[in-house]
C-alpha cells in the first residue's frame, strides 16, 4: 500500500495502540461522483461531489468503539481515537469481537478504466443528451422526459489494523439511466432502463434509450384480468426485485438473531433445482467487486443456494467467529461513516440455458411481469410477500395485451420452489442480477 493515505492509516492505527486500544483498525475512503441529468435537451443537474473521511475501531477487553471524521488533520483524528476509546467503554464485552488476521495476498482486479476519468464532462453531457435524444425519436408517444442521465464514480479504498492488514484498491465505474413517459389518449405509462459498468466503452447510450422507450409504450392502453391461476414469468428486472428480498434473509447475522426464513434450512431444499443463488465479491466486472472486503478479508465466490438446496450464509469476520466458521468477505462498509456489517456484493441467480424466448413460447396463459408495486412490504422474516404487478398477457407463446391493476401474492420459498425455468440472460442491475423467471403457477388476483 502507497501514497499519503496508507501512511496516514498506519499512523492512526499506532497512536490507537500507543493510547490503550488492544486491537485497532482504520478505514479510509475517497470518493468523487460526477452526475448530469438532462431534459429537453438541456442539462437539467449537473453535480460534482468529492467525499473523503476515516473510520476508526478500536477493541479493547472484548468492547469495540468506533468513531469517524471527514477532517484528517491531527487534531481531529487525535480526537476520534479518544472518541472511539471512550465508545468502547460504552459497549458490552463480547468474546467475538475480534480482529481477522493478515492474509498473504489479494486477488488482483482490474477496477479502474482510465477512460472514465479521461472523457470530457462535454463528451458526457452528450451521451445524456443522446440518452434522451433516442428515446424521443423512439415513438412519438413519448412524451416525458423524467430523467435522462450518465453518472460515473471513482474511488480509493485504504485499510490498515494493528494485526498487519495493509491494503489499498482504487475503481470507477460509471453508468446511464433512462425513465420516460409515454402518454396516448389520456394513458400515461412510464419505461425505464439502467446500465451500470467499470468500462466505459461498454455503455451503449442508444440502447438505454431505445428500451426505456420501448419498455413505455408498451405498456399504454392496459388493462385489467380476471382472478386465476396461470404461469408467471418475472423479467430480469423482477427476479431481481425478489432477489432483492432474500438478501439480507441469507446474512449469517439474520440468522443468529432469528430473523431470517432460512435460519435452521442448512442442507435442506430451499428451491427448485433449477435456482442457484450465488455471492461473488470478485467477480471480473463486477460492479461491487472488490480484493478484500470491509475489515480486509478477501472477497470470495460464496454458493448460498446450490440446484435449490441452501449452503450457507454470508459472514463478516464477527458472525464467522460467533459460528466457528471462516468470513465469507462480506464485511460490507456503506461507507467510512460505518462499521462493517454482513451485506451482499455482487449478488446473483445463475443463468440457466433457455432463451427468453423459449420460455415464453409453449406457454399457453400466463403473465410476463415487468413491473412490481410495495416490493418494500416483502417480509425477510417470514419472506410473505403482496404487492401490485402489471406487464404482458401471453397467449399460445406469444404476447398480446398489456395488462395492468392486478396484484401476486405468496411466500418466497413456495416461488422458489415453483421455478420451472431460469433464462440465460442474466442481467445486473447495479449489483444485484438475475436472469427470467419462470414460475410454474401463481395465483394472479385481478377484476
Amino acid at each position: 500500500m502507497t501514497g499519503s493515505y496508507g501512511e496516514l492509516a498506519g499512523q492512526v492505527v499506532d497512536k490507537a495502540q500507543k493510547l490503550g486500544a488492544d486491537q485497532s483498525e482504520a478505514f479510509l475512503i475517497k470518493s468523487k461522483d460526477l452526475t448530469i441529468d438532462v431534459r429537453e435537451g438541456r442539462v437539467e443537474t449537473l453535480k460534482l461531489a468529492e467525499d473523503r473521511g476515516l473510520g476508526l475501531r478500536v477493541f479493547r477487553k472484548g468492547r469495540i468503539g468506533f468513531a469517524y471524521t471527514s477532517d484528517l488533520s491531527d487534531t481531529a483524528i487525535d480526537e476520534i481515537i479518544r472518541q472511539s476509546l471512550a465508545n468502547s467503554e460504552k459497549t458490552s464485552p463480547d468474546e467475538f469481537n475480534i480482529m481477522p488476521e493478515p492474509v498473504g495476498k489479494y486477488a488482483q482486479l482490474d477496477l479502474l478504466d482510465p477512460e472514465i476519468k479521461r472523457i470530457s464532462t462535454d463528451r458526457k453531457i452528450e451521451i445524456a443528451k443522446l440518452i434522451e435524444k433516442t428515446a424521443r425519436d423512439f415513438d412519438k408517444r413519448i412524451a416525458i422526459t423524467e430523467r435522462a442521465s450518465y453518472f460515473d464514480a471513482e474511488y480509493e479504498v485504504i485499510l490498515a489494523n494493528s494485526l498487519g492488514v495493509s491494503a489499498g484498491y482504487q475503481g470507477a465505474y460509471c453508468g446511464c439511466y433512462a425513465d420516460v413517459v409515454a402518454e396516448e389518449n389520456g394513458d400515461n405509462q412510464t419505461g425505464f432502463e439502467l446500465k451500470m459498468t467499470l468500462n466505459f466503452k461498454d455503455l451503449d447510450p442508444e440502447r438505454i434509450g431505445r428500451a426505456a422507450a420501448e419498455k413505455a409504450v408498451r405498456k399504454l392502453g392496459a388493462g385489467t384480468i380476471g382472478t386465476q391461476k396461470a404461469v408467471v414469468v418475472f423479467d430480469p428486472y423482477i427476479a431481481t426485485s425478489f432477489l432483492g428480498v432474500m438478501a439480507p434473509a441469507l446474512s449469517a447475522e439474520s440468522v443468529q438473531k432469528g430473523k431470517s426464513l432460512f435460519a435452521g434450512k442448512v442442507g435442506r431444499k430451499v428451491a427448485s433445482d433449477k435456482v442457484t443463488v450465488v455471492d461473488y465479491g470478485s467477480m471480473p466486472g463486477g460492479i461491487a467487486s472488490a480484493p478484500f472486503d470491509g475489515e480486509g478479508v478477501p472477497t470470495s465466490k460464496t454458493v448460498l443456494i446450490k440446484d435449490g438446496e441452501l449452503k450457507g450464509y454470508l459472514h463478516n469476520n464477527y458472525t464467522a467467529a460467533k459460528d466457528n466458521v471462516t468470513s465469507t468477505g462480506n464485511g460490507v462498509r456503506s461507507s467510512f461513516k460505518s462499521a462493517p456489517e454482513v451485506g451482499t456484493t455482487n449478488f446473483y441467480i445463475e443463468p440457466g440455458t433457455i432463451s427468453p424466448d423459449d420460455l415464453v413460447k409453449d406457454i399457453g396463459t400466463g403473465l410476463y411481469i415487468t413491473d412490481v408495486m410495495g416490493m418494500h412490504t416483502a417480509n425477510p422474516i417470514s419472506g410473505d410477500f403482496s404487492v401490485g404487478a402489471a406487464g404482458i398477457w401471453i397467449e399460445n407463446g406469444g404476447f398480446t395485451k398489456p395488462v395492468r391493476g392486478v396484484a401476486i401474492a405468496g411466500n418466497i420459498l413456495e416461488l422458489l420452489n415453483e421455478v420451472e425455468g431460469v433464462g440465460s440472460d442474466l442481467t445486473f442491475f447495479g449489483s444485484k442480477g438475475a436472469p427470467t423467471l419462470r414460475i410454474s403457477r401463481m395465483v394472479v388476483s385481478g377484476s
